[in-house]
């Protein structure tokens, strides 16, 4: 099985030095071995000149151009040994020694030839990428960025290579091999893996530093990019990219998404991390596979011992721990304030805001928010604090991530943080010890969302629930570039194969290997089926029985989760699905307004919109109805993917203030691939409505062994 995401990715090689006398005097000799060719023992002049070049551009991502890099390398090894001797000075050396080891997550060990059917490759524009059986593609596209800006771009911007984790890490989690002994400072050993572990991947780089208003991903370069994928012959595109939700055909990643889902190519994207504010989901067009982000039982705690033997616990990653187990002075950002900065900057650890007089050896307090995490804490070790205190702020609440602090440090839940402050505001002497990081397993409740994870409503059109599913994305480990630290900043020299990130983008690749594995079990399945398999097999629990929860400790909604939290085993076998043609998409755009001219941009031939179809008779999954008002039916049509001979009962648990019937409400199948239509009607029942915001049911079909659920959201009209 073939899958890709739309990313950076990491590759290898290894920099020593020769050992002769230095050239000159802070310049030395060095060999960069990149292992063993790929054109075999024949190869030809053009196979001859592209390793050269390889070399050359491979370089110039370390000193600034191709031109000087000619100059630096003496050597270029071509024919049986892949490499190159240099002149480079110590830094030169240095950032190319510090980049990519091979990650074993992409090993291509026990692989067969790749398909035939496969049309990709592996960029020749890209410095020293080779490809092998498992990472089978790999493209970068800049043209876009490079509009933009209004100027050429230099070597640096010419490659796949991942320069900031963020590829690599969804890449891995998607379709990584097996990798016994993984960890991060000796944290969350185990074999890693990703969702389809066997799976071929390829990587389309479309993302780059960020510009002024935090600009990186082009639609130019993100429509090219799907283009490309599509042609290479993919089956799986896993989209960590988003921005704010538009219209289905302004919105490049929505354009690419549905020419890939014409060609049967499941697309997987990110909800976004604007949450917990509702109508911030992003990615919301309804042949996109929309993912949220919620917890696993796995933590790991670090806790803040305080001087008047209160505990807090706290999560952390720090690879550093207290020298001593001593009890140190605590004190607040806006205490230990500059002079000419602001207390509510000071509070949140902005950067020049800390006095380093009065944090010097002590304990420092800041408040989550503005500013990265890891960022506070790079903040605190400037200001010579011997460990750094992450609070919540209210909007948080009790979610609490476990980050690679640069220091002693810990991040605590806002109502323990209000405990904190109390003691710091209270105590005329307040101290306090942070505990060296355990990992811990079997954490209850979880799941629990994710306070960053964008909740519905879709602003775009909200009779289509978004997101679709929730999976896991805090604290998720996964294999990343070594170029960098774990805290992606440059003062962080710290390397490590494996590292835990947060966010939807982590969660939108353990769907798209879940949608991999599907694909190979169920080839004819189309995309809209496996989606619905992975929707209506989704558990709305957490693992004490009770409902999820928001990361405010209240219950989760439908906004939140969408059909509930991802389980693969009970996907493999759902009883019934909801499939939906492109026809059925073209209808939904023609009940949305879209004329003739622009489906006929979509579309391979003009396309007749119906007479009568409503944006709420689309075969989706859930059912959502914004603007109840008296009574409304719409239709959906299953299709037995199950037992040959089964019978389906319907049960149904209405909304607050509606009154939902189903008919008919027993369903008899006689083969497998047979469709049924029934009807879900709706009535506001005025007597029980009691707010004009939305309610939540649910709508589930059983034959006793499949049970295919529904959510079902309401607003009053």
């Amino acid at each position: 099985m073939m899958h890709t995401i739309l990313s950076s990715l990491l590759l290898s090689f290894i920099v020593f030095s020769l050992s002769q006398s230095p050239t000159f005097a802070i310049k030395k000799s060095y060999i960069v071995y990149l292992g063993g060719h790929t054109h075999g023992l024949n190869p030809t002049t053009a196979d001859l000149d592209y390793a050269t070049n390889s070399h050359y551009e491979l370089l110039a991502t370390s000193v600034g151009s191709t031109e000087l890099a000619r100059e630096k390398i003496f050597y270029s090894y071509t024919r049986n040994i892949n490499g190159f001797a240099a002149i480079l000075d110590d830094k030169e050396a240095s950032d190319i020694a510090s980049v990519w080891p091979e990650s074993k997550s992409f090993s291509d060990e026990g692989y067969g030839p790749i398909p035939s059917r496969w049309r990709g490759s592996c960029s020749r524009d890209v410095g020293g990428v080779v490809c092998n059986r498992k990472l089978i593609g790999a493209k970068f596209f800049n043209k876009g960025y490079s509009a933009f800006i209004g100027d050429a771009l230099n070597d640096t911007f010419k490659t796949v290579r991942d320069h900031e984790g963020h590829g690599t890490h969804t890449l891995s989690t998607a379709g990584g091999n097996f990798v016994p002994g993984a960890s991060i400072f000796g944290h969350a050993n185990g074999t890693a893996k990703g969702g389809s572990p066997r799976a071929r991947v390829a990587a389309y780089k479309v993302c780059w530093p960020p510009l002024v208003g935090g600009n990186e991903c082009f639609d130019a370069d993100i429509i090219a990019a799907f283009d490309a994928a599509i042609s290479d012959g993919v089956d799986v595109l896993s989209v960590s990219l988003g921005g704010n939700p538009s219209e289905f055909f302004e919105d490049g990643i929505s354009i690419g998404a549905f020419h890939a889902v014409k060609k049967g190519i499941s697309v997987v994207s990110s909800a976004g991390n604007s949450g917990p504010d509702p109508g911030t989901v992003s990615n919301v067009s309804p042949w996109m596979f929309t993912v949220g982000a919620s917890t696993l039982d796995r933590e790991f705690v670090s806790y803040v011992q305080l001087g008047n033997n209160k505990q807090l616990k706290g999560a952390s990653l720090s690879s550093a721990a207290m020298s001593s187990r001593t009890f140190y002075p605590l004190i607040s950002g806006d205490k230990a304030k500059a002079a000419d900065a602001l207390a509510e900057d000071a509070i949140l650890c902005q950067p020049e805001t800390i006095d380093p007089k009065k944090a010097k050896g002590k304990i420092l307090v800041c408040v989550r928010g503005i500013s990265g995490r890891t960022d506070k804490g790079k903040q605190a070790l400037l200001a010579g604090a011997v460990g750094m205190i992450l609070v919540n702020d209210r909007k948080s609440g009790n979610e609490v991530i476990a980050d690679p602090h640069l220091l002693p440090a810990t991040h605590i839940n806002f109502t323990d943080g209000n405990t904190l402050f109390a003691y710091i505001n209270f105590t005329r002497n307040p101290t306090a010890y942070i505990t060296p990081v355990e990992t811990k397993f079997g954490l209850k409740p979880a799941p629990v969302m994710a306070a960053f994870s964008s909740r519905g409503p879709s602003l775009i059109e909200p009779s289509i629930l978004k997101p679709d599913i929730t999976a896991p994305g805090v604290s998720v480990l996964a294999a990343f570039t070594e170029l960098v630290g774990p805290t992606e900043d440059e003062s962080d020299k710290r390397r490590t194969p494996f590292c835990l990130q947060s966010g939807t983008s982590m969660s939108c690749p353990h769907v798209s290997g879940i949608v991999g594995l599907l694909k190979s079990l169920h080839p004819d399945w189309s995309p809209a089926a496996i989606r619905s398999a992975i929707m209506t097999t989704a558990r709305i629990r957490d693992d004490t029985g009770n409902p999820m929860l928001d990361s405010s400790n209240k219950r989760a909604t439908p906004f939140a989760y969408g059909s509930g939290h991802v389980r693969p085993n009970r996907a493999m076998d759902p009883g019934l699905v909801y499939d939906i043609t492109v026809n059925d998409y073209f209808n939904f755009l023609c009940a949305r307004g879209y004329n003739q001219s622009l489906l006929s941009l979509f579309s391979d031939k003009p396309y007749a919109c119906p007479k009568s179809y409503g944006v709420m008779d689309l075969n989706y999954p859930s059912i959502s109805v914004s603007q109840l008002n008296g009574s409304m039916t719409v239709s959906r049509t299953v299709t037995n993917v199950g037992s040959a001979r089964s019978t389906y009962k319907a049960r149904v648990r209405s909304p607050a203030g509606v009154t939902v019937s189903v008919k008919p409400s027993t369903l008899k199948f006689a083969k497998i691939g047979e469709e049924k239509k029934f009807e879900v009607k709706f009535e506001l029942n005025k007597s029980n409505a009691k707010s004009e915001d939305y309610v939540f049911g649910e709508l589930l079909w059983s034959d006793g062994n499949h049970y295919v659920r529904s959510p079902i959201v309401v607003k009053y009209k």
